[in-house]
């Protein structure tokens, strides 16, 4: 049984951001990444891919930390700004570095859609430091237009990256995204979901049922999350 806490980060502007953090008893930040999990734009915190993930990451050994925007608290649908969720991002960040009881020693940060495009953003930028970036369904382009490519910013990410894509995500066409990160100079890990579209989802009639996705995907995050580990002990 998870015992999330739930805290009230204070925003840059005054605004107090709402988060869950799931803490093992037993926490080692000497080897045991902590992750921030961001959400897409249509969901919040509460979304059932980051519930289950974060559960799973404490109970694997790791700190989580996951968090709503602003404009899923004031109960809107649009996105705040990029200058909003970034800085949200910036400050969610700052709150598991400079905590005097968790002081993680490495912190990966990951995020649905449009959460993870704003960590990466904030990354590349030089605003958050994190060890690593994990992926859940990166919108590389607007649906139907994969000439109009966000990648720009990935090409100055210098830390490890994991991307998980569904290979059916009008959002991000596996061949682009695979020209992108054979041309960036981080070192990237990618794993396709077979059937998937932008959330995981698999069509009707598919052998996969939404827990065996969940947990090959859970399953893959907590290998690289080990691996990155061990790699920032040497």
């Amino acid at each position: 049984m998870s015992s999330d806490e739930y805290v009230f980060i204070a925003g840059e502007h005054g605004e107090k951001i709402s988060a869950l953090v799931s803490c093992p008893e037993q926490y080692d930040a000497s080897n045991k990444p902590a992750v921030i999990l961001a959400h897409g734009s249509g969901n919040d915190m509460f979304n059932p891919l980051l519930t289950h993930m974060a559960h799973l990451l404490e109970h694997a050994g790791h700190l989580c930390l996951r968090f709503n925007f602003p404009y899923r608290d004031k109960g809107k649908k649009s996105p705040d700004s990029d200058d909003v969720l970034t800085s949200t991002w910036i400050s969610v960040y700052q709150y598991i570095t400079g905590h005097p009881t968790y002081m993680p020693e490495m912190v990966v940060a990951a995020g649905k859609s449009l959460g993870g495009r704003i960590a990466s953003q904030a990354a590349a930028a030089g605003y958050i430091d994190p060890d690593g970036l994990i992926f859940l369904g990166y919108p590389l382009h607007p649906p139907g237009k994969k000439d109009v490519v966000r990648d720009a910013h990935l090409h100055r990410i210098t830390v490890p990256m994991l991307f998980f894509s569904g290979t059916h995500d009008p959002f991000c066409s596996g061949e682009v995204l695979k020209d992108v990160l054979s041309r960036i100079r981080s070192p990237w890990t990618l794993e396709m979901i077979e059937e998937g579209d932008h959330s995981f989802k698999m069509p009707a009639g598919s052998a996969m049922t939404e827990e065996e996705v969940y947990a090959g995907i859970l399953g893959k995050t907590l290998s690289w999350l080990e691996k990155l580990g061990r790699e920032g002990e040497t």
